[in-house]
């Protein structure tokens, strides 16, 4: 399969951020403007713009969707956001005004019946956000490890519909360390569905590592890489 690439946009306080770790304690502010940041890297040729209401996920609620219609309306670019989306009501919210996908995550764990639902009526507009730490599920932000395998969630959600996944090992996530390739390829061999990799790009060739796993690869989720110029986004999407 061909592979996408998305860049990042996490969103706390109305601006762009990365955590190390998804530690809110260790926050670098790299922008005023998700909308601004979402341009450039339209302009720049992203056919995706991956956002995550990062105030969202730690209150339970939507809180920086304001920044997500605005890219959603004004862009040539698809979104898919995740955050602070608990109830239908959120799903519905986004969907009907212009968002592409919906990520969901920690309820996976707090209210399967809640995803099980939306996979059923959303279908393929549904993404399954699978943080690992250890190669066990995270939830809440990150905050709290659960007894849940990654790849054991993955296999039910995607007898439940599932379509699309996103893999983020937290250990690697805005360290700059690599990714987990072999991790995220697993969930993509067990559950035989499209898997995003998100967290630890820090080159090229990382980027090529992910490519030659395209069998069970489908994307890449690109944030402090591209934020502390590594490299720059017209080069990952040639790679």
């Amino acid at each position: 399969m061909a592979m996408t690439i998305y860049p990042a946009i996490d969103m706390r306080g109305g601006k762009c951020v990365r955590l190390l770790q998804g530690d809110y304690n260790q926050e670098t502010i790299y922008g005023d403007s998700p909308f601004d940041m979402a341009k450039k890297f339209a302009d720049d040729g992203a056919e995706w713009i991956h956002m995550v209401d990062l105030d969202g996920a730690r209150e339970g609620k939507r809180v920086n969707d304001r920044y997500v219609l605005e890219v959603a309306d004004k862009l040539n670019a698809r979104v898919q956001i995740g955050g602070g989306i608990r109830k239908e009501e959120d799903v519905a919210y986004y969907l009907d005004n212009g968002v592409d996908r919906i990520i969901l995550g920690s309820s996976a764990i707090s209210d399967p019946d809640f995803v099980k639902k939306m996979l059923s009526r959303y279908k393929e507009k549904i993404a399954i956000g699978i943080d690992a730490r250890d190669g066990y599920v995270a939830v809440e932000g990150w905050l709290k490890t659960s007894e849940v395998k990654a790849v054991d969630l993955g296999k039910e959600l995607a007898n439940h519909g599932a379509e699309v996944f996103i893999f983020t090992d937290i250990s690697k996530d805005g360290t700059l360390s690599g990714p987990n390739v072999e991790a995220i390829a697993e969930l993509g061999e067990a559950t035989g569905k499209e898997v995003i990799a998100s967290g630890g790009v820090s080159s090229l060739d990382d980027v090529l590592s992910l490519r030659e796993r395209s069998d069970s690869i489908s994307g890449a989720i690109i944030g402090k890489a591209l934020y502390t110029n590594q490299f720059t986004l017209e080069q990952a999407l040639e790679v």
